[in-house]
């Protein structure tokens, strides 16, 4: 008797592109998140986003640029953003003349 597996799906990195997704969380699950990027920042030069499905993993260098933007309307919701860009980290070594 042959046992099947269960195929458990790939997580599909996302190296190059576009993507743009909504997620509805807690408080408690937006704060574990941000905290997750928190420390990978602390950690290192690279950060992985991911779901069972797909990762962004890459590898930035300083400075970071952070835009935060905020729209309120009397009577309609809240919203603040908060852009993170990074540089590509360089490839390679410094150029130097000696």
């Amino acid at each position: 008797m042959e046992i099947k597996k269960e195929s458990t799906p790939k997580t599909q990195p996302l190296k190059y592109g576009e993507y743009e997704k909504e997620f509805y969380l807690s408080k408690k699950e937006l704060a574990d998140f941000l905290r997750g990027i928190a420390d990978q920042l602390e950690k290192g030069e690279k950060i992985t986003i991911s779901t069972n499905e797909w990762e962004i993993p890459f590898e930035y260098r300083e400075p970071i640029e952070v835009e935060i933007e905020y729209e309120s309307e009397e009577g309609e919701e809240n919203e603040l953003e908060i852009e993170i860009e990074f540089k590509s980290k360089r490839r390679g070594g410094r150029l130097q003349a000696k």
